[in-house]
């Protein structure tokens, strides 16, 4: 198998792959970091005591997380922003936007659980100090929370980076993008796919290693 594979070809393409993985982790931590603000946000929501406030941030993480995400890219590239906008968006806002729509939902998920794990009386005695909840809760609650929260929001950043390869279907130009330009024009299929995995498997092993020195460093195990 492996004597039979095109390296000439292998070498023509490599430089776009290269650019093309360069996207790839582009789109995923612009997308993360907007996931976090919306899954903060999201997730305060939905365990606040007014009905009406948790109304929007349970619809909004009950319909992201309970649809398809390759369906989600489809409908906000050619239904909701060309709707907003009056016009075709690029592909890269399209991408941004469906990533971090679908990774605030499950972050907020996260951020709720995280909260919730934190013993009540940490309220109670911040609240006593006279902090009033906002304060509270993002002087004490959350920094105690996000040490629980980085294993969890490590592997949903991972599962985000490995997602993006979806984004290929709206024509996005990261790496699977043009390991499909390469297997059309050439019509193999080796080289082009076998080459992303192995790029893909070394960005993710590079991510958890990064997971694990910051549980390390902030005494999370």
């Amino acid at each position: 198998m492996f004597a039979d594979i095109r390296w000439d070809a292998l070498q023509e393409y490599f430089p776009l792959f290269l650019k093309g993985i360069l996207m790839t982790a582009e789109i995923t931590v612009i997308s993360v970091a907007i996931g976090v603000v919306l899954g903060l946000f999201a997730g305060m929501g939905r365990i606040s005591h007014n009905p009406i406030v948790r109304l929007i941030p349970n619809i909004y993480v009950g319909f992201f997380r309970g649809t398809p995400l390759f369906v989600q890219i489809l409908l906000i590239h050619f239904a909701v922003l060309p709707a907003i906008f009056g016009k075709s968006p690029a592909a890269m806002v399209s991408g941004i936007v469906a990533l971090s729509l679908n990774a605030g939902a499950y972050i907020a998920e996260i951020f709720r659980a995280g909260i919730q794990s934190i013993d009540r009386g940490q309220m109670e005695a911040a609240r006593s100090l006279g902090l009033s909840y906002s304060q509270s809760m993002f002087h004490i609650i959350l920094p105690q929370a996000v040490r629980r929260m980085l294993p969890p929001l490590g592997n949903e950043a991972i599962m985000l980076l490995k997602d993006s390869s979806l984004l290929a279907a709206i024509s996005l130009p990261e790496v699977t993008y043009y390991a499909k330009l390469m297997a059309g024009k050439t019509y193999l299929a080796w080289e082009p796919y076998l080459t992303i995995a192995l790029m893909y498997l070394v960005l993710t092993l590079l991510l958890a290693r990064l997971v694990k020195f910051l549980e390390r460093k902030y005494g999370t195990v």
